[in-house]
């Protein structure tokens, strides 16, 4: 169902791209949008146990298209280093595949507790009042990963290669 890479020699193991998902701040969330077009949205995430989560507004094109269509990619960068001397980008990414829902009640409790664990640690003596006061305004989505895939340039598999 889906696609082999076709560079395998620099195809991320399973780890590194959970490494990938980790260490990022951002992603990008591609859905089926209006008239079939695609929708792509830039937005924070957490990931745990095969799972995305990340939050959204109670209303409007992300959750149309969702409720419409629950299949989706969603994308992270983890190195993006212009070499220009080369004509190159070292580059390093992952990329998901899999079905989103909007959560409910405790499901969303969990996802909003997941994602001030990533982004405001610091201040999770704060996160009851948080979540408490924000939670009928906002809507979390799980993103189930079916299929997962990681990539990074041949220079960063050789770098690993001469280091071993």
């Amino acid at each position: 169902m889906f696609r082999e890479m076709r560079r395998f020699k620099q195809v991320l193991s399973k780890e590194e791209c959970i490494q990938v998902l980790n260490r990022g701040t951002n992603g990008v969330l591609a859905v089926i949008g209006d008239d079939g077009y695609p929708y792509t949205i830039p937005l924070s995430y957490c990931y745990c146990d095969s799972k995305i989560y990340f939050h959204s507004a109670k209303a409007g094109h992300k959750i149309d298209a969702l409720e419409k269509n629950d299949k989706v990619s969603f994308c992270v960068v983890d190195a993006d280093n212009i070499v220009p001397e080369k004509f190159t980008t070292y580059f390093r990414s992952v990329i998901v595949f899999g079905k989103a829902r909007v959560l409910r009640d405790e499901e969303k409790r969990f996802a909003l507790e997941l994602l001030i664990d990533k982004y405001s640690k610091e201040f999770s003596n704060n996160k009851e009042a948080e979540i408490s006061g924000s939670f009928n305004a906002v809507s979390c989505i799980e993103l189930t990963i079916e299929h997962m895939s990681g990539k990074e340039a041949i220079e960063y598999i050789r770098e690993k290669e001469s280091n071993n």
